[in-house]
């Protein structure tokens, strides 16, 4: 793909806070002024509820181009009709707070209308199979859950356009997914990983991790010992 660069356009340095945008016009003309200025545009797409991991991958995308872009949907394709979309963590404004002080250029919060246009009828979709990356473990467990995944992905691909996008090496099942999706589909941009993001006793971050009990939070840094072990 060509990525031409016109030089006679000037780019100012990176916002103390992100531009804030929600529409599908808003966000293709602030990329598309600097992909033709010549700059590299870094992705994070995220669900909200941001930690320190989140923050890690936007950082190390900062580190990678000139601008970052970080997309905050939960996206309702991917939950199981007994799962938690209703209730998953909420936070937009200190979400944006956390990300200007990571280095992002542009947060985009977009509607379940701008990420799936009435009437949509097109998803993506993994074959069954052992050598399907959504093989197994939480393919198995969440029925649709990867189908749901790849979509958005593909979906905020289309719309951020990328050079390159950072996804955490926690959801690794995830990870090989758009990887494979990445490839089989011919998307012209590079998938970086970057390392999990672990708690002092080793549990790994996680906007879920509010919904533990003391207990169960106590609890949890075993499955990481165990692994170690």
């Amino acid at each position: 793909m060509n990525r031409g660069v016109d030089t006679s356009e000037r780019i100012a340095p990176r916002p103390v806070e992100p531009i804030v945008v929600s529409q599908e016009s808003e966000l293709r003309s602030r990329v598309g002024r600097w992909k033709r200025a010549g700059q590299r545009v870094g992705f994070v797409p995220t669900m909200g509820a941001l930690h320190d991991g989140h923050l890690a991958l936007v950082r190390r995308a900062g580190e990678l181009a000139d601008r970052v872009v970080v997309s905050v949907f939960v996206n309702p394709t991917q939950f199981g009709p007994d799962e938690d979309f209703e209730r998953y963590p909420r936070q937009p404004e200190k979400d944006a707070d956390l990300l200007a002080a990571a280095g992002c250029d542009l947060l985009f919060l977009p509607s379940v209308e701008v990420v799936y246009p009435p009437g949509n009828v097109t998803y993506v979709d993994l074959e069954e199979g052992e050598d399907s990356p959504s093989h197994g473990l939480e393919g198995a467990s969440r029925p649709g859950h990867f189908r749901g995944v790849a979509t958005v992905v593909a979906g905020l691909f289309n719309l951020v356009d990328p050079d390159l996008a950072v996804f955490g090496e926690k959801d690794a099942q995830q990870l090989a997914v758009v990887r494979r999706m990445v490839r089989d589909l011919h998307f012209d941009l590079d998938i970086v990983a970057h390392e999990t993001v672990r708690e002092e006793d080793g549990l790994a971050l996680s906007s879920r991790n509010a919904y533990l009990s003391t207990e169960e939070r106590r609890a949890a840094p075993g499955i990481y010992r165990a692994l170690r072990s």
